[in-house]
């Protein structure tokens, strides 16, 4: 199960007078509340949030809305951002990566991908992880061609960043459906 938050819904809902653009500390900070508050409220494991319909995300909300929520995300709950288009991508990976964090988002242009803190290894497992689908660290390695041990921490840092999921020695896509 999966939870759909349209971040536009929120602006208009929120907002005195309703904008498509994220921009303020202050929006930002109202906007995550109420995403805090949709979580906190649902038994789904994961929260899609959906910027198809934003306008401009400035970088006081990218701070707000993004990286303060990946940071007050208790227990095993995920966040993916979609819909996200190249300049709102570029102001949350600057936060993101300022501050040591990482999200999974599936920009409008398709795909999937990680904003945020990385590495090439990070990258080439997220990424193979979601080609190959669900496996074991010895499936990824012999994909990559790597090593079991490299694979197995490039897996194990994913799982702990919350852009992949971990049972029993099995990684997977984080679903979005």
């Amino acid at each position: 199960m999966i939870l759909k938050i349209r971040v536009d819904d929120l602006l208009r809902t929120t907002l005195a007078t309703p904008s498509r653009d994220l921009v303020t500390r202050t929006t930002g900070a109202a906007i995550r509340s109420h995403i805090e508050r949709a979580i906190a409220d649902t038994p789904c494991p994961t929260t899609l949030l959906d910027f198809e319909e934003v306008g401009v995300l400035d970088f006081s909300c990218a701070d707000e809305v993004v990286a303060k929520l990946l940071l007050v995300i208790e227990g095993e709950h995920y966040v993916v951002l979609h819909g996200v288009d190249e300049t709102q991508a570029e102001a949350i990976d600057h936060v993101l990566t300022n501050q040591d964090l990482a999200i999974a988002i599936v920009p409008r242009t398709g795909g999937r991908q990680v904003l945020g803190r990385s590495t090439p290894d990070l990258i080439s497992a997220f990424e193979a992880v979601h080609a190959c689908g669900s496996g074991s660290a010895a499936r990824l390695a012999e994909w990559l061609e790597w090593s079991v041990e490299r694979a197995a921490d490039a897996l194990q840092t994913l799982a702990l960043r919350r852009l992949i999921l971990a049972a029993n020695g099995t990684f997977s896509p984080l679903p979005l459906q």
